[in-house]
């Protein structure tokens, strides 16, 4: 394993020395997994991506040079699947299963490349957004959001010493490896490194990785990252997002197609995986509603990620769920993955101890929690909430409830309708940070 002095090298680094985004596989596992899906049934209808800043006070404009930007998001459309990667893909298990992407799949991937973006100025914002077939524009968002995150942090380091690099940097691993000697003293712990989207650097996210493998062993699973995962020798953790029920229920004609979309989109998915990949994700309309009128043949999938609920909440949810159909929450999984701190983790893990299988996908605290690490006070270092989702199918606009409505998105009127059709109760609204 090659170690690399991350303060020198961010102290001076070029652009050819470290472009952000450095590969196709530079993504989260489950944008593949999804894509594939994606591919094989609804290719070619027409959607929209855009960027999404909640946290209104961060004036992404005003931090980041748009020539930068720019110069950034052009590289990343250069970018194709190399002979190695392909390769890879062909012949890596992926949760035990073998041959997991289709040759037909993987020769498309070959030539693939992220198409052409459209980028405005506006009330101290960025508005990037990017049309095409659905194919074409999905894998656009986790590299999106990994350049946008890694130019504001580079913002923020400028004019720095290189003895205020070497110092903030030295914090922030000090301050990481006692989170990871804490997760330590949790003997059955499963945890994965979910942090690609929103990390302060592709060279920060990889040395957390490393210490995570160093120090949890086996406890540590694997990285959403497919590029990290392929270059450590790691597992590729991921299923499925919020934009396959989105685009479903954009496409629904009638409000009893609307509120079935759900269940439609998790039969498509299960017509190409099985086993661990069965993960539902419930929270696109509301959990609540979702298990309420859940088909039978959803509580024989392997399990759920509780994505926007408070975590011990949504978690005895699903138990009471499980065992209201008749299986055994022991012989299930439940996937932590919200906004999770090393907090959060402990007592989650210590609450359902026993009593369900846990795993935990440790995002933006992971690899971008630079709090009180610089030698004086940089806001412009915290993380901050930034999404790239699909807001329009078929020239329809589309919408996410969420079981916390500040993280909804969509126009009101459409918000409105859908809150009519899925109901609101059960619903809350609290403060987004990540």
């Amino acid at each position: 394993m090659v170690h690399i002095d991350i303060a020198k090298r961010v102290y001076d680094h070029t652009f050819k020395l470290d472009p952000i985004v450095r590969s196709i596989l530079d993504t989260d596992v489950y944008k593949l997994l999804m894509l594939q899906t994606i591919w094989q049934e609804w290719r070619d209808i027409p959607v929209t991506f855009s960027l999404i800043n909640r946290s209104k006070t961060v004036r992404l404009a005003e931090e980041i040079d748009e020539a930068e930007l720019r110069e950034q998001l052009d590289h990343a459309r250069t970018v194709k699947l190399t002979k190695k990667e392909n390769i890879w893909l062909a012949g890596n298990t992926f949760y035990g299963k073998e041959r997991l992407f289709g040759a037909e799949f993987l020769q498309w991937l070959k030539t693939y490349q992220l198409p052409e973006f459209e980028l405005q100025k506006r009330d101290g914002q960025y508005v990037i957004d990017i049309h095409g077939s659905w194919a074409e524009v999905s894998l656009w968002e986790i590299p999106l959001l990994a350049i946008i995150s890694e130019l504001r942090s580079r913002s923020a380091m400028r004019g720095m010493g290189r003895f205020e690099v070497d110092v903030t940097y030295a914090r922030a691993k000090a301050k990481m490896w006692e989170k990871v000697l804490r997760l330590a003293k949790l003997p059955n712990l499963r945890i994965a490194d979910f942090g690609t989207r929103r990390r302060h650097s592709f060279l920060w996210q990889r040395w957390c990785v490393d210490a995570l493998k160093e120090g949890l062993g086996s406890n540590f699973t694997g990285t959403s990252n497919v590029l990290l995962a392929m270059d450590h020798d790691l597992e590729a953790i991921g299923t499925n997002a919020h934009e396959l029920p989105m685009v479903a229920a954009a496409l629904a004609n009638t409000d009893a197609e609307l509120a079935s979309a759900p269940y439609r989109v998790l039969e498509s998915w299960q017509k190409t995986y099985d086993s661990n990949l069965l993960i539902v994700l419930p929270d696109a309309y509301g959990t609540t509603r979702f298990l309420k009128d859940a088909p039978e043949w959803v509580a024989d999938w392997s399990g759920f990620r509780i994505d926007s609920k408070e975590p011990i909440e949504g978690g005895e949810e699903i138990i009471s769920w499980w065992e209201k159909m008749g299986r055994d929450p022991k012989e299930k999984l439940m996937i932590f993955s919200d906004g999770l701190d090393i907090d959060t983790i402990e007592s989650t893990y210590h609450h359902f101890e026993g009593r369900v299988r846990t795993s935990f996908g440790w995002g933006t605290n992971l690899t971008n929690d630079f709090r009180d690490c610089a030698p004086y006070r940089n806001d412009n270092l915290e993380a901050f909430s930034v999404v790239c989702k699909v807001t329009q199918a078929d020239g329809k606009p589309t919408v996410k409830l969420s079981d916390n409505l500040a993280k909804a998105t969509g126009p009101r009127d459409e918000l409105d309708r859908y809150l009519h059709v899925f109901g609101r109760e059960h619903l809350t609204t609290a403060e987004v940070t990540v």
